[in-house]
């Protein structure tokens, strides 16, 4: 009731806002020697759009794992594709890539085949091409109006090449991500239908109701509350119950999952099932092969507690997690997030354990409850998740960083120079380089954030990042969203951040062009080369051992970042004007160094020139540089 309260509350925040909701209702019976299953889907689809659709399209991502397929195509074209996906057939100094997907065979490869579609009733016309089924309807769904689609189809999970699959190298028999028809968002921007090239997802918002038929020895997690753990067991229950008697060779599995876009699942007959509570929170469950070594089996021990700290501190610092429970599970090809879990893989040292599941864990606040569309602003979860990520890291695990994105920063900076950034405005599936897609996602987007305190002040932006998820839980923010919170926040003018930092590739770069010496009194002028403007801080040291800090406010961001009354605030500096100059009644001979941005929040992509170092010479007492 909670959930369906605040999505209430937020769109009446919005009052121009719509999203599409989707209920459904699945079943499927599941052969683990084959990896084949069948099912039934019903699915209620509500148009809250002002729009009349004449058609509909599902996702089949199952058939992306199959030869020939736009997935397999693009590893075969794509300059530096994901070494997960591809087997390198040359050297290390030359390597020749084939991709895993072409070499499948018929029983190894992934599909879903729907054998029956109805609209209320009425037989539907359809197309499969590639990873999307494109349906027409019997009868157009009217603004405002529901209507009903029953599906049958069949299906065959894959060998394990890219999040979903069977039998990883790790040995889990099931990873279960996008194993079913999932319908395509339709929003203000129209259908987002778009094929599956081994990057991430958007989808609808609305309530799963599943039921899975397996193997009585295969123990599940996942997405959604158990609804029989008296008939289950494999330690769900009050009492954690571990085996229960039944006489056939399969048990029934239940879910529901309220509010999500979408649901996973993995199951193995080797798992073990460890829980912990989250005080004031939600019940944690882990899920890892009783069969690993012992130190693996110890290091999933020892995350437990850990990730206790990491649920709190998103909670504190983003917004209340608002779901019952979270799962930890081993599966999939390294990690992934999904709704109410995360799959990762198992066999890690604890600091790599730690590190993945921080990192998936977070994404549930900016993936699955600031649901962005990562398929256009993949930088938004990706960036924003590694940002608060790592944050959470440096408090959980006490490491004292003065700046936990020092790395992102630098990985930013090396694609930035490197002659292969596109902007982020770039769709995840144009890239030219797979390495280029990962840092501009990762890295970039985490500056995003951490720079945007250094303009806003930090304490506004994590007052941002709360009104951030209040605003805009559940439903599908876009970059100009996290602009204006930050906007409202801080008083500021923000869009300029926007436009250039993500909508272009222009780079910051500033220097201390020159110190000149002027009576008893010295000016400094500073030097903009790069095309994208920032606001200063800069650091005058003094040979007596004092400093003196300034702030130089951009004029177009209409305002100031919140100073200490130590900071000297300067006149505005105009974007139009390339150089700044401001004197400080200090001769020129007293001072030791100049340094602009000394705390390195500022992602200039040459900080050479950001740093002057003067002293006195003992043959002419001139200043020169050290």
């Amino acid at each position: 009731m909670a959930l369906v309260l605040l999505s209430v509350t937020l769109t009446a925040q919005n009052p121009g806002y719509w999203q599409q909701h989707v209920d459904y209702t699945m079943e499927i019976d599941m052969n683990v020697e084959n990896y084949q299953y069948q099912g039934t889907q019903k699915l209620v689809y509500t148009n809250n759009s002002p729009d009349v659709l004449t058609k509909v399209y599902y996702h089949l991502y199952m058939n992306a794992f199959q030869p020939g397929s736009n997935m397999d195509m693009r590893l075969q074209n794509i300059a530096d594709p994901d070494g997960r996906m591809v087997n390198n057939i040359g050297t290390k100094e030359n390597p020749i890539y084939e991709s895993r997907i072409s070499k499948l065979k018929p029983s190894e490869i992934g599909y879903i085949k729907v054998t029956s579609l109805t609209q209320d009733g009425v037989a539907l016309k359809y197309d499969v091409v590639d990873t999307v089924l494109e349906v027409t309807l019997a009868k157009p769904i009217q603004p405002g109006a529901k209507t009903t689609f029953d599906m049958v189809f069949d299906a065959q999970v894959p060998l394990q090449i890219r999040r979903n699959g069977r039998n990883s190298k790790e040995g889990v028999a099931l990873s279960m991500a996008q194993w079913y028809p999932k319908m395509a968002e339709y929003d203000f921007e129209g259908w987002h239908a778009d094929s599956y090239i081994a990057r991430e997802f958007h989808g609808v918002w609305g309530d799963f109701d599943v039921k899975i038929t397996i193997d009585k020895n295969y123990t599940i997690g996942g997405t959604g509350y158990l609804q029989n753990p008296e008939e289950i067991g494999h330690g769900y229950g009050p009492k954690g119950l571990k085996s229960i008697n039944t006489k056939g060779d399969k048990l029934t599995w239940h879910f529901k999952a309220p509010m999500v876009h979408d649901f996973t699942w993995a199951a193995d007959p080797e798992y073990t099932h460890d829980s912990v509570q989250v005080p004031d929170g939600p019940m944690l469950h882990f899920f890892y092969k009783s069969t690993m070594d012992a130190e693996s089996l110890d290091n999933w021990k020892k995350l437990q507690p850990i990730t206790v700290k990491l649920m709190q501190y998103f909670s504190e610092n983003v917004g209340k997690y608002p779901y019952k429970q979270y799962s930890v599970i081993q599966g999939g090809d390294g990690g992934m997030e999904y709704a109410m879990c995360t799959l990762i893989t198992g066999g890690r040292s604890l600091n790599g354990l730690i590190g993945v599941t921080s990192h998936e864990m977070a994404h549930t606040w900016f993936q699955f409850l600031l649901a962005t569309n990562e398929s256009k602003h993949e930088w938004m979860d990706e960036g924003f998740t590694s940002y608060i990520s790592a944050q959470a890291s440096n408090e959980v695990l006490e490491r004292n960083q003065d700046n936990p994105s020092s790395g992102s920063y630098r990985g930013y900076i090396r694609l930035a120079t490197s002659g292969y950034e596109q902007p982020l405005t770039t769709h995840a599936d144009r890239y030219n380089y797979n390495s280029a897609y990962s840092t501009a996602a990762y890295s970039k987007g985490a500056v995003f954030l951490a720079q945007l305190g250094y303009v806003i002040g930090e304490d506004n932006l994590k007052t941002t990042l709360k009104k951030y998820f209040d605003d805009f839980a559940f439903k599908h923010p876009v970059p100009n969203d996290i602009i204006r919170s930050a906007e409202k926040v801080s008083g500021l003018e923000l869009d300029w951040y926007l436009m250039d930092f993500a909508q272009t590739t222009n780079t910051i770069d500033y220097g201390i062009k020159s110190v000149e010496a002027a009576d008893k009194t010295t000016k400094i002028t500073l030097e903009r080369k790069g095309l994208m403007p920032m606001p200063i801080d800069l650091t005058v040291e003094y040979l007596d051992g004092t400093s003196q800090d300034f702030y130089i406010p951009l004029e177009m961001m209409r305002g100031e970042k919140p100073t200490p009354e130590s900071v000297k605030v300067l006149p505005d500096w105009s974007w139009a004007n390339n150089t700044f100059g401001f004197g400080i009644n200090v001769e020129k001979n007293k001072i030791k160094s100049i340094t602009i941005d000394p705390k390195g929040k500022m992602a200039d992509i040459d900080n050479t020139n950001n740093i002057l170092s003067l002293a006195i010479t003992k043959e002419n007492n001139k200043t020169k540089n050290d």
